[in-house]
This record gives structure tokens, C-alpha cells and sequence, in this order.
């Protein structure tokens, strides 16, 4: 359950008693589809994508000032400022599994709080709160790398989406019609952020998920399009990188890039790590002089050693045990790295 039976009722009972909400949510596949589950159920509101790696800070009251909400949900994002929750004159409620962190003016609901390795997603909550659109929920939690205990009802429900005996999400991700679907998620979230909120917008009003994977419908088509057209961009580098990696025998891997506009570095990284499970990959994407970082590991928790290794640096990072990111000046990069090898 994650979270206990009253929390999941709160949480809905939160959704039933306002009429504007606003939702924030973070530029990955489980926090979208944290926010199409509660969107889906609400039909009211409006939803801001957060794409700072730095998570939500007194900034964002603007967006609030702009829609001026009833009520404010925060899903799936790693960190929220106190002068954000200090400045907010409605309700909050922040759904996550990240930290945990203590916060006041806010509502909170995260498992780790109980038990630090209830690494639940996002989706995974938000789905026991409203029990709709189980294959958003599905699609969301095994995109985090975690099979949700509702998964035997996806399988019967949509015995063609995972046609094939998986013991891993990564099985998953990279052999079935459901891990296609993942992939279309990721690549509707890349590029200007106009086009994200169009793709998101649409998503809201897709029927089920044939209708995305067989383009039934013009907006259907509009989505696959984009995940096409972000497809012809991704190939070339996902061939570099595994050319790259079938090489070397080093433990540690790094692979970089430059694109100012499209990020790749998450797809990769997941990529690179289930097909070389017994390897540390850090994929790198450099731009405005930063090379913004996907850290993985199958085993080693990489949380500890990201923030030693940053230490006296410029650059920031966080994430989970074994999966980060980070954001290190061009300067520093190679500092990091060395730092990281020497630790590993």
C-alpha cells in the first residue's frame, strides 16, 4: 500500500473539495502520469511541468499568482523550497518519494517517511488515491523502474501490452508494446515547452493506450509524430553509446554530448544500465558551459558518492540510491569524474 488507507482517502478528499487546482509536477514519466491520473479525475485545473533540477522554489509563486488556484498540488518533485509553502495562502499538498524532507504550512504524503525503503512512485500513489487509469499507473511506475503490485490486473486488462515473461522493469521497458508507450511518454516531454504542454494536453483526453500505439486519431498521430521525429535524434546517440560501452572495460562509464534544446541523458543512461547492468554509467550532456548528468547503478548507491564528489565544486545533484543527477560546471566535470573513480 505505500501509504496507509486514510492517506489515500485524503488525498482524493483533497481533490473532491476544490474547484481550481494547480498542479505541479516533474518532467519524467512518473510525474506525468502522477498528473494525468489526477487531472483525469478532477477534469478541473491546470498543471505546470518543473523542469529546474533544483526543484520548486519561491519563484514559482508566480505561476500561482497567474492561475490563483483553490488549491496547489506538488508530485514527484525531489525538493520544495520552505519560503514556497511560507508564501502560499492556499492548501498544499505534496505527493512524493523522494528524501524525506521537513516542511511546514504543507500537507505531505510520502511513504519513505515510514520506511525509508518504500520507494513507491509517484504514480503508484496517486493511483491508489483515485483507482483510474490503471494503464497510466502501470505505465508510470514500471518507467521508475518499479513493478507495482497491480501489475497482474494490467497483464489481464492489457494482455498485449506485456506479451513476454519479465523479471525486471528493464525487460519491460525495452521488450514490450507497454515499453514502447513508456518511451513515447519520455520523448513528448523533450523540446520547447509549448509543444510539451500541447502533447501533455492531448494526453489528458486519450482514451486508452491502443489509441496512442496504433495513431487511431489525428491527435493520437500528433503524439507519434513528435516521439518519431525525437526517435531520429535519440538512435545516432544510443549507437555511439553502446558501440562505446561493448569496448571498455571500465567500471565506471561516461559518454557525453552536446545539444542545447534536447535532453537525452535519462533515456540513455536507463538504456546503457540494463543492457551493462554491471557497470556505473554517467551519460552527460553539456550546455551553457554545465554538463547536466543521469547517473546509474544496478548495485552501488550512488546518492552519497554524487555529493561527496560535488564537494567544493560548482554543481548540485541528488536523486535516488541508484539513480541520479547532477549538474556540474564544464570546468569541474573531469574533477568529478576523477573523484568518482577514486571512490568506486
Amino acid at each position: 500500500m505505500a501509504l496507509s488507507k486514510k492517506q489515500y482517502s485524503e488525498i482524493k478528499e483533497h481533490l473532491d473539495s476544490c474547484n481550481n487546482p494547480l498542479f505541479f509536477f516533474d518532467d519524467d514519466q512518473d510525474g506525468l502520469c502522477a498528473f494525468l491520473l489526477l487531472y483525469r479525475y478532477k477534469r478541473q485545473g491546470h498543471g505546470v511541468i518543473v523542469k529546474t533540477s533544483s526543484g520548486i522554489t519561491e519563484l514559482f509563486t508566480r505561476k500561482v499568482q497567474e492561475y490563483n488556484p483553490d488549491k496547489i498540488f506538488i508530485m514527484d518533485i525531489a525538493d520544495v523550497e520552505q519560503e514556497f509553502f511560507d508564501e502560499m495562502k492556499v492548501p498544499v499538498i505534496w505527493i512524493d518519494h523522494h528524501g524525506p524532507y521537513e516542511r511546514k504550512n504543507v500537507k505531505y504524503y510520502n511513504p519513505r517517511v515510514s520506511n525509508k525503503k518504500h520507494n513507491h512512485p509517484t504514480s503508484f500513489l496517486c493511483y491508489n488515491a483515485v483507482n483510474q487509469d490503471l494503464w497510466i499507473a502501470a505505465l508510470g511506475c514500471v518507467a521508475d523502474w518499479f513493478l507495482p503490485s497491480f501489475l497482474k490486473d494490467f497483464r489481464k486488462e492489457y494482455p498485449d501490452l506485456i506479451d513476454v515473461k519479465s523479471k525486471s522493469p528493464g525487460d519491460i521497458i525495452y521488450n514490450t508494446k507497454l515499453g514502447h508507450l513508456i518511451r513515447i511518454f519520455s520523448f513528448v516531454l523533450k523540446g520547447k515547452h509549448s509543444d510539451v504542454m500541447k502533447c501533455i494536453k492531448i494526453l489528458t483526453r486519450i482514451k486508452d493506450p491502443h489509441e496512442l500505439l496504433e495513431a487511431k486519431t489525428e491527435q493520437a498521430r500528433f503524439i507519434y509524430k513528435k516521439y518519431e521525429t525525437a526517435m531520429e535524434f535519440y538512435k545516432p546517440l544510443l549507437d555511439d553509446m553502446m558501440d562505446k560501452l561493448e569496448k571498455s572495460s571500465e567500471k565506471l562509464e561516461v559518454f557525453s554530448y552536446g545539444h542545447d534544446s534536447t535532453s537525452m541523458t535519462s533515456d540513455l543512461s536507463n538504456e546503457a544500465i540494463h543492457r551493462h547492468p554491471d557497470k556505473i554509467i554517467i551519460i552527460a550532456r553539456e550546455k551553457n558551459e554545465q554538463m547536466k548528468c543521469s547517473l546509474r547503478s544496478s548495485k552501488t548507491n550512488l546518492k552519497p558518492l554524487v555529493e561527496k564528489a560535488l564537494a567544493g565544486l560548482q554543481g548540485y545533484g541528488g536523486g535516488h540510491e541508484n539513480a541520479c543527477g547532477a549538474n556540474v560546471s564544464k570546468n569541474d566535470f573531469d574533477e568529478f569524474v576523477r573523484r568518482l573513480r577514486e571512490m568506486i
